[in-house]
């Protein structure tokens, strides 16, 4: 009998690997289709959230219904044609680090810590007889450990907060994780985020909020034990709600809903 070859169990081993890795690819790329599917859902749902419109009774695309997905340049506040930039398939997070539609953020711009800045972003209207009743915007910046995303949903008035769902983190669970913590979420609505002025007015506590009167309009609880997860909201607010955010598409929607 011949000596068997000595590798051979190697090679069985090698040709087995290949194949489950083989069956493994095809699965994810089978299911990719699927996964995506669901994070448009998913993504849709934290919206609905954050606008106070999600119904279980109702399917999501029900819902949506009256949300309108627009693009706008953050610079000057102005809609961009979809013939221009399609939101269906705009991906805002990977925009900001191309050269052509993002930009570099100076270390004094950079409050929120995102080092660089898309030029264009996705803002959803919720519109009711052709008039705007909601405007949500999504914002994201950096907490303790990972950088934290959200959607934020205004009134027609553009300064009081109807809503905000916080949908992903990396965050301390028990601690900055209770940025997900319903309670503490309701908690923003009907708070304000401007002045009489203008200017940017809210700010976050430390603990539980004691403010009273007007002071009381603008100020939020802080998160317990989770200082820096709090701060890094506040940043966050701070950032996308000035300058080099959402303020110049503010001021263009308030002026076109006092036209209006």
């Amino acid at each position: 009998m011949a000596d068997e070859n000595p590798l051979k169990p190697f090679y069985s081993v090698l040709i087995l690997a290949f194949v489950c890795s083989a069956l493994v690819a095809g699965a994810a790329v089978g299911l990719r289709p699927m996964q995506e599917i669901n994070r448009i859902l998913d993504q849709k749902k934290h919206i609905l959230y954050a606008a106070g419109l999600f119904d279980s009774s109702k399917s999501i695309e029900e819902m949506f219904a009256p949300i309108q997905t627009r693009i706008i340049d953050l610079a000057t506040g102005h809609f961009v044609p979809k013939d221009v930039i399609d939101p269906a398939t705009f991906n805002q997070t990977k925009s900001a680090f191309t050269t052509e539609l993002g930009r570099s953020l100076t270390t004094e711009e950079d409050i929120a810590k995102l080092k660089r800045l898309e030029k264009y972003s996705v803002v959803y209207l919720v519109k009711k007889n052709g008039t705007t009743e909601q405007v949500i915007l999504p914002v994201r910046g950096k907490g303790l450990w990972s950088t934290m995303y959200a959607y934020v949903a205004l009134a027609a008035d553009m300064s009081t907060i109807k809503g905000v769902s916080f949908y992903e983190h990396g965050e301390t669970p028990g601690l900055g994780g209770e940025i997900e913590n319903k309670r503490w979420q309701d908690s923003w609505r009907e708070k304000r985020i401007y002045s009489d002025t203008d200017k940017i007015a809210l700010t976050f506590a430390k603990g539980d909020s004691s403010a009273s009167g007007e002071a009381a309009l603008h100020e939020i609880d802080g998160l317990s034990g989770a200082t820096l997860t709090t701060k890094g909201v506040d940043n966050l607010m701070e950032f996308w709600f000035g300058d080099h955010g959402f303020k110049p598409f503010i001021t263009t929607m308030k002026k076109e809903n006092s036209n209006g």
